[in-house]
C-alpha cells in the first residue's frame, strides 16, 4: 500500500461565525440609540450631532456643515460609539438601532483637548484685532476645552496675513484651520471652484488656484461658514464689533427672491447683511448683491420734508409739506390730468394704505408701475427683477380695481402734455434717474414719498421722507407668491416715516376718518380685499422675537455658530 493510501481525507474549515442579527427597531422607520444616557428617536438620514442636539449634547466641530459633503477632516467631533473601539468622528457615523454614544466621557474630553491644542499650535494670538472675535468657534471651544498656555517652543509658522481672494474677501491664511468648507461651498453650492488647497502637512493652505480671483457673487458666504477668523469679509473688516451689534430678522430687498436674512446693526445705521435660514426661500445663502444691498439704508437718505423746486427748494415741517400736497393734489383729483407712480420696493402694507389713498382720494383706476430695473440673473438665487414686492402690487391693484401700465406709458403721457400732476409712491424708476428727472421737470406738480435723495428727488415739489424696511415692519410677496414677514430694527431717523403712514397722513387731510396707527393696523384692517393676503396670519408667522431685555446670543452664521452677546429688545438708539 502507497503512502499517498494512507492519508485521511481532509478536515472541512470551520464556518465563519454568523454575524450577529440587528436588533429590530424599536420605532418602526426610525432609529433609535442612546447619547449620553438618553435615549434618542431619529430618522435613519439623521447625523448624529444633529441628533445629539435633540437631548443637548453639543458636540464641537469646525468642518461639518449640514448643507456641505462630510470632509471629517477637523478631528473635533470624535466620540465614543459602542459599535467601534476607537474613537470615530461624529459627522461621519451613521446611526445604528441601539448603538449607544458618549459625547463628554473622559477619553472625549482629552481628545478634544489635544484637537484643541494641534489647531491653536501656529494660530496667531490676534482675538484683540480679528473680526471674528464674539462669533468664533476656536475662542469658544478654547474656553470650553482647553484655556491652557501654548506648548510650543520656537516660532510660530508665518503665512499671508492678508491674501486678497477677490472684490469681497480676504483670507488670513494663518488662522485658517482648513476645515475646507469654503472649498466644499464652491464647489458644491456655488458651482463655481475657485478655491483650493495647495502644500503638504504643517504647510498647507487655502488659496485661490492660480491666476483666478474669487469672483464668485456667493462669495460672501464663504465667510459665513468660516468658522474662525480666516476669510472676512472686505467691506466689513474693521467697522464694528459683533458685540456691539443689535439683530433682526428681516428680508433682502435686492430682487424678488426675498432671501431671508439677520441685519445687523448699530444705533440707526445698518453694518451688514447675513444669510437666515428658509429651506423654501435661499437654504443658508445669499448672493453678494443682495449682501451689499444695505448701503442705501444709510446714506443720501431724506431726512425732512420739502416744498418747493430748486432755488424755491426749502426744509419744512410734515403739516406745512402735507398741507401743500393736499391743496394741490385735491385740485387734480379724479381727473385724467393726474397720475400715481407706484414703487415695487414698497411693502404691502405700504401698498394697501397708498393704493386705497389713490383710489377713493384721489380717484384714480390706473397706475404707473415704477422700480428698480431689472438686472442680472442667475441659476441659483439671483432674479432679474430687482424689486422684491412685484408680485404683492399686482395682487393689490388687482384686488382694488386699479390696472397697472409700464413706465414707459407714463413717459409718453408727460411727453403728450395728458399728465399735470404726479403722485409718487416710492422714488425709484426703471430708466437712468437723470432721464427721468428731465421728464419729471415738465409735470407741474410732483409729491414724492421717497427714502433717499436723487434726480428725481430734486423736480418734486413736496417731498416727504419715507422710511425703508429695517425702520418699519411689514410683508413682501416674493417672486413664487411666498409671503414673508420682517421685523424693524431700529426707530426711522429724524422725520421719517413708513410710507403707509403718510398716505395715511394726507388721506385725514382730504377728510377720510383713518385710524391706523402701524403697519399691523392697515394690514389687519385692509388686508381682507385682497384674497391672496386675507388668509395671512400677520402676527404668527412673524419671525421669533425674543423679548428678554440685557444680553442674550442669536445665531450669528448660516450654521447657527455662537455669536459672542447682542443686545435684544427695546432698541438703544445711541445719540438720541
Amino acid at each position: 500500500m502507497s503512502q499517498s493510501d494512507n492519508k485521511q481525507p481532509a478536515a472541512k474549515p470551520a464556518a465563519a461565525p454568523a454575524a450577529p442579527a440587528r436588533p429590530a427597531p424599536k420605532h418602526p422607520g426610525f432609529i433609535t440609540l442612546t447619547i449620553d444616557g438618553k435615549e434618542v428617536v431619529a430618522k435613519p438620514d439623521t447625523n448624529l450631532i444633529t441628533a445629539a442636539k435633540t437631548v443637548g449634547a453639543d458636540i464641537p466641530y469646525y468642518c461639518w456643515h449640514h448643507r456641505l459633503t462630510i470632509a471629517a477632516n477637523c478631528r473635533m467631533c470624535l466620540i465614543e460609539s459602542s459599535t467601534s473601539p476607537k474613537l470615530v468622528p461624529a459627522c461621519q457615523t451613521a446611526l445604528q438601532e441601539g448603538m449607544s454614544v458618549h459625547t463628554n466621557s473622559a477619553r472625549v474630553q482629552e481628545s478634544q483637548r489635544s484637537v484643541m491644542e494641534f489647531l491653536l499650535l501656529n494660530h496667531p494670538v490676534d482675538c484683540a484685532i480679528c473680526d471674528q472675535a464674539g462669533e468664533c468657534k476656536l475662542e469658544d471651544y478654547y474656553q470650553r476645552m482647553d484655556h491652557k498656555p501654548s506648548r510650543l517652543e520656537g516660532g510660530k509658522i508665518l503665512r499671508n496675513k492678508r491674501k486678497v481672494l477677490g472684490p469681497l474677501v480676504v483670507l488670513d491664511q494663518e488662522r485658517c484651520v482648513q476645515c475646507t468648507r469654503c472649498i466644499r461651498f464652491m464647489d458644491e453650492v456655488a458651482k463655481e471652484p475657485q478655491l483650493g488647497m495647495f502644500g503638504r502637512g504643517s504647510e498647507e493652505y487655502i488659496d485661490v488656484f492660480p491666476g483666478m480671483q474669487l469672483t464668485s457673487n456667493y462669495s460672501g458666504n464663504v465667510v459665513d461658514i468660516c468658522p474662525v477668523g480666516a476669510l472676512l469679509n472686505r467691506d466689513f473688516r474693521f467697522r464694528a464689533r459683533t458685540w456691539f451689534l443689535s439683530t433682526v430678522a428681516s428680508v433682502c430687498t435686492g430682487c424678488s427672491r426675498g432671501c431671508n436674512i439677520y441685519v445687523d446693526f448699530m444705533g440707526q445705521d445698518t453694518y451688514r447683511y447675513r444669510p437666515r435660514e428658509n429651506d423654501a426661500i435661499n437654504q443658508s445663502w445669499m448672493c453678494d448683491q443682495g449682501r451689499l444691498s444695505y448701503k442705501p439704508l444709510n446714506l443720501d437718505r431724506v431726512a425732512s420734508p420739502s416744498v418747493g423746486r430748486g432755488e424755491d427748494r426749502r426744509e419744512t415741517g410734515a403739516a406745512e409739506a402735507l398741507a401743500r400736497a393736499t391743496v394741490q393734489l385735491k385740485a387734480m383729483a379724479g381727473t385724467a390730468e393726474l397720475a400715481v407712480l407706484v414703487s415695487p420696493v414698497c411693502s404691502n402694507e405700504d401698498l394697501l394704505a397708498g393704493l386705497t389713498f389713490a383710489k377713493d382720494a384721489l380717484g384714480v383706476r390706473a397706475l404707473y408701475v415704477g422700480g428698480r430695473p431689472d438686472g442680472e440673473a442667475d441659476k441659483f438665487l439671483m432674479r432679474a427683477d430687482k424689486n422684491p414686492n412685484r408680485k404683492g402690487l399686482e395682487w393689490i391693484a388687482g384686488a382694488l380695481g386699479l390696472s397697472l401700465h409700464p413706465f414707459a406709458e407714463l413717459l409718453k403721457a408727460i411727453d403728450a402734455g395728458s399728465v399735470k400732476a404726479l403722485y409718487m409712491l416710492g422714488g425709484e424708476v426703471p430708466v437712468p434717474e437723470a432721464f427721468a428727472a428731465s421728464k419729471l421737470a415738465k409735470v407741474e406738480f410732483v409729491a414724492m414719498q421717497a427714502a433717499n435723495v436723487s434726480a428725481l428727488s430734486a423736480q418734486a415739489d413736496v417731498v416727504l421722507p419715507a422710511a425703508n424696511h429695517v425702520e418699519e415692519e411689514g410683508t413682501f410677496v416674493q417672486a413664487d407668491a411666498v409671503i414673508q414677514r420682517f421685523r424693524r430694527a431700529y426707530p426711522p431717523r429724524a422725520e421719517t416715516q413708513g410710507h403707509w403712514k403718510w398716505a395715511v397722513d394726507i388721506m385725514r387731510e382730504f377728510g377720510f376718518p383713518v385710524t391706523y396707527m402701524s403697519a399691523r393696523d392697515v394690514f389687519r384692517e385692509l388686508s381682507g380685499k385682497v384674497p391672496e393676503l386675507a388668509k395671512y396670519d400677520w402676527d404668527k408667522e412673524a419671525p421669533p422675537l425674543k423679548t428678554t431685555r440685557g444680553l442674550v446670543p442669536l445665531p450669528s452664521a448660516a450654521d447657527g455658530r455662537p455669536p459672542g452677546y447682542r443686545e435684544f429688545g427695546p432698541t438703544r438708539v445711541r445719540g438720541i
